[in-house]
């Protein structure tokens, strides 16, 4: 493993061989070979059905885990699937899901979707990707997704088999004798072949691949983008820049002996890439405690307590977790730990401090996206952590801020000066990001640098700091949702002119959909009204509204488009002095100001008397600066 600390580090690195000079695998099998090589009697994967810290749980070895991929391709191959062709699975955190990533990835190309998506967009995805397989759970209590996946196949004849999963096969004592009597049903109107997942796998062999492993690079990966946002694009990944996530994770990162905790869900990119990838690069063991990772029942009241029974040295999360934490109390012996990892969105400086004093343990947080394979930057565990800042650029990575000239082309920002984040690395596939060619145009700077869509600045040490977001998504809780389909939904209403959806700053969630509303002239519809209509037309249970408000005149552009800048005013305005008013603090935002390096800021004025610190524990929950007005 090889430490950095500053850009000279990374700049060593990458001066000591070309990226191409590496020697990395040629293909996923060659990779997870090389681990069971390597590794084969070590831990690979941990999972466990329930939360309890003395719940039964079920390990892979690497050379178990090798196995199970290894029959699980050549169970993809048995049932069409080319290198060209698509595995798609709708599941929740299971091994089976995590053999069916890799599986896929080396019999063809594997497609994950989000299983709380509705099944209408699951359909839509796998017509997209032309999927003849998915993978999803049997019947179980408390879920309703296997209903949604036969739905989701009704409307997609591209799908010939669908695999079933069977959750039963996690339980022990009387839980596994009552499941299957209660079990629900389960009808369908589909025409796909339905299998059991583990049956059909077993008839396999686990000692070699039926097929020949093509030692080229290739698709074999497509991620949809976001949670909520309409029909979602469809982003491909290449062989190479899934292992080169893996290789950074093994390389500055992960040792043999490292224990990571990660209650992430198995359709996103951080937990695929990041830790799986260098799991099976570094040889070390993760964890994935329940089917719903931290939606699970109890897992935050038993979190610290897994983290005891495994020894774990490295948990990862997201802002919304760590906020669910900090409200429980440190119960078990956690001097395992040496990091935790936080992505998703912004860490509001308040809880990055209550952590540490609570934990003692460092928050690292980096950036990444779904359209580069994941990982762009990091802050670096033995260097200086910037607050605010995403870190640096991994190795191989070039990360520019660039503005856009229009014909002209771009201009390089200066040091400091906000821009457009654009990256290349060897996860970018240039040229051909998205399945949709039409959705590639505009989408890179000078043919090879990939457009983010988010505004950021890099700092005389070459720290990023993101800014704000061109794109104009709502990120709540680490799902993007689509502020249009919010503002299709609510214009539909007689009464309704015109709609701004944006997010609003949120404790929990880091922000949270809600919209302002213009009615049209001599028309009247309550809150409530339009509440009412929200839950009736927005399919996407995650993007209802929280807070409707009507407004005489929607700010708008020259050109007649709402302008959200000063609608965000106003909702950090109003949450911002609620949040002062619960709290008993004696004053409150009299504007909201653009700078250039932090965003959107309040800026406050005291009403009586007020401790500086209370306000900053009170506010900085918050992902929005504040500050005193002159």
């Amino acid at each position: 493993m090889t430490n950095f600390a500053t850009l000279a580090d990374i700049r060593a690195i990458e001066a000591e061989k070309p990226w191409a000079d590496r020697g990395q695998a040629r293909s996923m099998y060659e990779y997870l070979t090389r681990a069971k090589v390597a590794h084969g009697a070590r831990p690979a994967i941990s999972y466990q059905l329930l939360s309890g810290p003395t719940e039964r749980k079920v390990t892979l070895t690497w050379a178990d885990l090798h196995g199970e991929v290894t029959r699980a391709a050549n169970l993809f191959r048995s049932l069409g699937i080319g290198e060209k062709d698509v595995v798609a699975f709708v599941m929740p955190n299971a091994m089976e899901t995590a053999i069916t990533l890799l599986g896929g990835a080396v019999a063809g190309i594997v497609n994950p979707i989000n299983p709380l998506l509705e099944p209408e967009k699951i359909s839509a995805i796998l017509r997209e990707t032309g999927a003849k397989v998915v993978v999803t759970l049997r019947a179980f209590p408390k879920t309703d997704l296997p209903q949604k996946v036969a739905e989701a196949v009704k409307f997609a004849p591209n799908v010939k088999t669908v695999l079933e999963v069977d959750l039963v096969a996690y339980l022990s004592g009387l839980k596994k004798v009552i499941v299957p009597l209660v079990r629900p049903k389960n009808p369908v109107s589909h025409n796909a072949n339905v299998k059991d997942f583990r049956a059909e796998a077993a008839r396999m062999p686990s000692d070699r691949l039926t097929f020949a492993d093509t030692l080229e690079d290739r698709v074999a990966a497509y991620f949809h983008t976001g949670g909520t946002t309409g029909m979602p694009k469809v982003a491909q990944h290449k062989l190479s820049g899934m292992i080169y996530n893996g290789w950074l994770g093994s390389n500055l990162l992960f040792k043999p002996d490292d224990v990571v905790l990660c209650p992430l869900p198995l359709f996103h990119v951080f937990a695929c890439y990041p830790i799986l990838m260098s799991m099976i690069g570094s040889g070390a063991h993760v964890v994935f405690p329940t089917p719903q990772g931290y939606r699970g029942e109890g897992v935050f009241d038993n979190l610290w307590k897994l983290v005891e029974r495994y020894k774990v040295t490295y948990l990862v999360t997201v802002p919304t977790a760590l906020a669910a934490l900090m409200q429980r109390p440190v119960n078990a012996d956690i001097s395992s730990l040496k990091n935790a990892f936080s992505g998703s969105s912004p860490l509001p400086i308040e809880l990055y401090n209550r952590f540490k004093k609570e934990t003692g343990i460092e928050i690292v947080e980096g950036y990444g996206l779904t359209e580069a394979t994941c990982l762009v930057s990091i802050n670096p565990p033995d260097g200086i952590k910037k607050i605010g800042s995403v870190g640096l650029a991994f190795p191989y990575t070039h990360v520019r801020i660039l503005t856009s000239q229009g014909a002209i082309g771009f201009r390089e920002c200066a040091v400091d000066e906000v821009g457009e984040i654009c990256i290349s690395n060897p996860g970018v596939y240039e040229g051909s990001t998205y399945t949709e060619a039409d959705k590639n145009k505009e989408l890179f700077a000078e043919g090879r640098f990939l457009r983010t869509g988010d505004l950021g600045r890099i700092d005389a040490d070459g720290y990023l700091f993101i800014t704000g977001r061109a794109k104009d998504l709502i990120i709540r809780g680490g799902h993007n949702i689509d502020p249009a389909i919010i503002e299709e939904a609510l214009t539909g209403h007689e009464a309704v002119a015109v709609v701004g959806a944006i997010g609003q700053p949120d404790a929990h969630a880091g922000e949270l959909p809600i919209a302002y509303v213009e009615l049209v002239k001599g028309a009247s519809a309550s809150v409530d009204d339009l509440m009412a209509y929200a839950a009736r037309h927005i399919q996407e249970r995650a993007a209802l509204p929280k807070y409707i408000e009507v407004l005489p005149e929607l700010p708008k552009t020259a050109v007649g488009k709402v302008f959200k800048p000063d609608l965000r005013r106003l909702a950090i305005t109003r949450v911002y002095d609620a949040a002062l008013a619960e709290a008993g603090i004696s004053a409150r935002v009299t504007s909201v100001v653009e700078d250039k390096k932090r965003g959107l800021v309040a800026r406050l004025e005291k009403i009586a008397p007020v401790e500086d610190e209370k306000v900053a524990s009170v506010l900085g929950q918050f992902s929005n600066p504040w500050e005193w007005a002159a």
